[in-house]
C-alpha cells in the first residue's frame, strides 16, 4: 500500500485549526472544506489527461484535458463534510454514497446504505472518510468497491492512526491513502489519539 502524507503548509495549518476543541462547528465547516480540497488536489494530481488546443479571443492555445471518468465515494455521514470541496475541484464527478455505522461497542461497522454509478471498472474512484480509525469501516467499504468493479481507489482522509492504516494494508494494498497525519494510537473507546474528536459531531454540531 502507498501511503501519501501530504505536508503543504495550508493542509498543515487548516488541521490545527480543526484538532482545536475551541474551533465552533462553523468554523470547523470552513477548514474542513479547505484541507478536503487540497487533499483532493493531492490525490488526483496524475489523473490522466490528453492534448487539446483551444482557441483564445487571441488565437489557439495548446493544453491539457482530465480524459477519465472520476467517481467520488463519500462514506457517509462524516464523508458529506468534503464531498462539496472535492466537487469543486472536479465539478464533472460523478458521486456515490456508502452508508456505514460503527457499533459503539464493539466497533464493528455495518452497512445501512450503498449506492455506486456504473462503470466503475473505468473510472477512477476517490474515497473520502475524514478519520481513518480502526479500518473497519474503511475495509467494508472498500470492498463493496471493489466488488462493483473499481480498481483504481485513491483515499483521503484527514486523520489516521497506525492501526487503521495496517488494516486497510493487510486488505487492500493496493489503495492509495492520502492524508498529513498518522497519530499515536486509538484509545480504549476506538478514537484516534491525539485526534480531532469526532469528526461528524463537531462538523453537524451533534455533541
Amino acid at each position: 500500500m502507498s501511503v501519501f502524507l501530504v505536508e503543504h503548509p495550508l493542509v498543515h495549518d487548516a488541521l490545527v485549526t480543526l484538532r482545536d476543541a475551541a474551533t465552533p462547528p462553523e468554523l470547523f465547516r470552513r477548514m474542513a472544506v479547505r484541507i478536503s480540497l487540497l487533499l483532493a488536489a493531492e490525490a488526483t494530481r496524475d489523473l490522466p489527461a490528453t492534448a487539446v488546443t483551444v482557441t483564445t479571443p487571441l488565437g489557439p492555445a495548446d493544453g491539457r484535458k482530465v480524459s477519465t471518468d472520476v467517481v467520488v465515494v463519500p462514506v457517509l455521514r462524516a464523508g458529506l463534510g468534503m464531498l462539496d470541496a472535492v466537487l469543486e475541484l472536479i465539478p464533472y464527478a460523478r458521486v456515490g454514497h456508502i452508508g456505514l455505522q460503527r457499533d459503539e461497542i464493539t466497533a464493528v461497522a455495518s452497512q445501512y446504505y450503498a449506492k455506486l454509478p456504473t462503470r466503475l471498472d473505468r473510472s477512477v474512484v476517490v474515497m473520502i472518510d475524514p478519520m481513518l480509525a480502526t479500518g473497519g469501516s474503511a475495509v467494508a467499504a472498500l470492498d463493496l468497491l471493489m466488488r462493483a468493479g473499481s480498481h483504481d481507489i485513491r483515499m483521503i482522509c484527514i486523520v489516521a492512526a497506525p492501526e487503521g492504516v495496517r488494516l486497510v494494508e493487510q486488505h487492500h494494498p493496493e489503495v492509495r491513502i492520502y492524508t498529513p497525519a498518522i497519530d499515536r494510537e486509538l484509545n480504549a473507546h476506538k478514537f484516534i489519539v491525539p485526534g480531532l474528536g469526532d469528526f461528524g459531531d463537531r462538523l453537524y454540531g451533534t455533541f
